[in-house]
């Protein structure tokens, strides 16, 4: 799963090239985390959410713990209490420049970068939904990695062809839903020796 990506360009430039508008004093970093600020495309703008939806645990004794982020949602449990409503109303398209996944032994792992060959920014999938405790927030939609990346993990995002926006943003549930494929484009591989584990900007 993508707990890492990188969106390296400003949100007017994300507006431009997703022919959205751009939210006023839009503020993220270039590498997103869960649980903090990223940028996404939904009704028509390009706007800061919180990467996750929350999820609220529960301590031994009973009291909410702080909420987890889930910031993941697999496309085979897109139909399930938690996902149904977003994926059905509030879809979303969340721009990407690369996405990192977590490579090498337990307690040594290594960032390894993946991207749209030839693409500085693509659209990955996403659905959104208001909350009370971080107001907007998204997930990435994800399916079976490609063979490219199946030797680090199982699944990654599902990246949508630009003639596909449209479809996944506006169409029926099951329009959207049959884009939810594993992506058949040749991925560019970075393989870093940077740590997985390194200190978040």
């Amino acid at each position: 799963m993508c707990n890492l990506y990188r969106m390296t360009k400003a949100t007017a430039e994300i507006a431009h090239l997703f022919g959205a508008r751009a939210e006023q004093g839009a503020n993220f970093a270039n590498e997103v985390y869960p649980g903090y600020p990223g940028l996404v495309v939904a009704e028509g703008e390009a706007r800061v959410m919180t990467w996750g939806f929350p999820l609220v645990l529960k301590g031994k004794s009973g009291q909410p713990l702080k909420p987890k982020a889930v910031n993941n949602a697999r496309e085979d449990k897109l139909s399930t209490a938690f996902w149904r409503a977003s994926f059905e109303r509030r879809r979303c398209l969340i721009p990407v420049s690369a996405w990192a996944e977590a490579e090498g032994a337990k307690g040594a792992m290594t960032r390894t970068w993946y991207s749209l060959a030839g693409d500085e920014v693509f659209a990955v999938a996403g659905i959104w939904r208001p909350t009370e405790e971080w107001g907007q927030a998204y997930s990435m939609v994800m399916v079976g990695a490609c063979a490219q990346m199946a030797d680090v993990h199982d699944r990654m995002p599902v990246v949508l062809a630009r003639s596909d926006w449209e479809q996944w943003l506006a169409g029926t549930p099951a329009e959207a839903f049959a884009l939810c494929q594993t992506c058949s484009s040749e991925l560019e591989v970075e393989r870093t020796p940077e740590r997985w584990a390194a200190r978040r900007s």
